[in-house]
């Protein structure tokens, strides 16, 4: 395999985030701090690095990547990025480790959101608005691979969306790099909007600014211990409102400002999503006026900005929830393992797997109660091919295994049972705080021994490309094709 039209785009795009941390550099000569250095540094090794592989790889350039080099540069990427995002950690003001350094750039850079730092409010902005960089343009990226890499390479049943995000759109969008563009513009614009909100409701520009990032990307790093929760109020509705935009699939939004006003709502996704939250939300809301007394406004502000930030994978915590009990504990578990929409910047399982997982089961049971008909899983009104469904059951298990293993994995280090299993499911579905008085959301993952942030990087990556995007490329076939 030709490895240099691999190294070419891993190299521009390092070189990319080297430029990304000359904005910290930026903020920090602002506000007089003293740091502006360590991102001056941090930038330059990381655009020679990124410039010196580019050059050396340019001779490789070719039209286009088979499909094993598309495999390996969408695993390499979310590899490399992360190792040079966590340079500014290691020679700023956090000096950390190796291990928590680039424990902290993964989590930003695949929008896990979980943190090995506390004492934020004591960080210098610089740093704070790296971590909400590193979140914004993980958010961006993931957007790309979901609808140009995953969808060709086959991946969790996501080839159903091949021709929804790029034949279909026929003479309004010829070409994917004009879908690419307006995406990226709506990524903006939703951004701008939500620091808007946020600096009208009370947030000072900075917060309202990096809060923003972290938001529209469902990342969830915050510039306090407490997360969001020193931000109460509209400030939660706001929040919870623009997790949900961002869950929500940007194929959608650009055939909508392409002149189709049903593109949302006639989306199989969209509607299973949105309803899901609101089952959800009336729930616990429930539970949070009978069982922990409060009152009907707090109640349903709590219960909306938390199965908000869990489901889309956000991973903002308003409140520490371990206190409302065993069945919201057990709720937030598998909440956080649903995910949001396909080609958004949610994570874990997503929505429209469960929903061809039922539609197939449905088919199933008619079969069994009627052996001589024909029944066939549809989805969005059109038949799935027996392709799609053997690729998201596929994907279920592979998800289900992988859990386990890494729960293992995970208290083999000496971690306890809810830690080890919470942490995994929090790691490998990108959803950020786990359950626990360790790494639940009243604390962080600063604790936890090295092996174990190592395990978490590991499985915050393979939650982040689905799983088998990189499990492919450890096989002996893919090296020998």
């Amino acid at each position: 395999m030709d490895l240099r039209p691999v190294g070419y785009v891993i190299g521009l795009l390092v070189a990319v985030l080297g430029l990304a941390m000359l904005v910290p550099m930026l903020v920090d000569i602002a506000e007089g701090q003293g740091h502006w250095p360590v991102f001056m540094q941090s930038a330059l090794i990381t655009l020679v690095a990124g410039m010196a592989m580019a050059l050396a790889c340019a001779s490789g350039v070719k039209e286009g990547l088979t499909i094993q080099q598309t495999f390996l540069l969408t695993s390499s990427v979310w590899i490399a990025l992360p190792v040079f995002g966590a340079i500014p950690f290691v020679l700023g003001a956090t000096n950390a480790s190796v291990v928590d350094a680039v424990f902290e750039a993964m989590s930003g850079l695949t929008t896990t959101g979980s943190t090995v730092f506390s004492g934020l409010e004591t960080l210098p902005k610089g740093l704070l608005i790296w971590r909400a960089i590193l979140q914004w343009l993980g958010g961006i990226g993931i957007i790309v691979v979901a609808m140009v890499f995953l969808p060709e390479l086959r991946v969790g049943g996501m080839q159903i969306f091949k021709s929804e995000g790029f034949d279909t759109f026929g003479k309004i969008l010829p070409r994917a790099g004009q879908i690419a563009t307006q995406i990226s513009g709506l990524y903006v614009s939703f951004t701008l909007i939500c620091a808007m909100v946020y600096l009208s409701l009370g947030m000072d520009v900075f917060d309202a600014t990096s809060h923003a990032m972290t938001t529209i990307a469902t990342g969830g790093f915050a510039n306090y211990d407490a997360s969001f929760g020193v931000f109460q109020g509209p400030l939660e509705y706001a929040a919870g409102l623009f997790m949900i935009l961002a869950a929500l699939p940007f194929v959608r939004y650009v055939q909508l400002i392409n002149g189709n006003p049903t593109a949302l709502h006639r989306d199989p996704q969209v509607r299973g999503f949105v309803t899901t939250i609101a089952i959800l939300i009336v729930l616990l809301m429930l539970l949070l006026e009978s069982d922990v007394h409060l009152d009907n406004e707090q109640a349903v502000r709590e219960a909306f900005f938390n199965v908000t930030s869990i489901i889309s994978g956000t991973g903002y915590a308003s409140v520490d929830y371990m206190q409302w009990g065993s069945f919201a504990v057990a709720l937030f578990f598998f909440v956080g393992l649903i995910g949001g929409c396909a080609g958004s910047t949610a994570c874990s399982i997503k929505v429209f797997r469960y929903q061809l997982l039922f539609a197939s089961i449905r088919a199933q049971l008619q079969r069994i109660r009627s052996p001589h008909g024909i029944f066939t899983p549809r989805y969005d009104g059109r038949p799935v091919s027996e392709e799609v469904l053997a690729s998201v059951m596929t994907f279920f298990i592979f998800f289900v295994v992988t859990l386990g293993i890494v729960a293992v994995a995970l208290s083999m280090t000496g971690l306890d049972f809810v830690t080890s299993v919470s942490g995994a499911a929090a790691a490998l579905g990108n959803i950020g705080p786990g359950l626990g008085d360790i790494i639940g959301p009243a604390g962080n993952f600063a604790s936890l021994n090295e092996p174990a942030k190592w395990i978490l990087s590991i499985a915050m990556l393979l939650g982040r490309l689905e799983l088998m995007v990189v499990y492919v490329i450890f096989t002996v076939k893919f090296w020998r094709a």
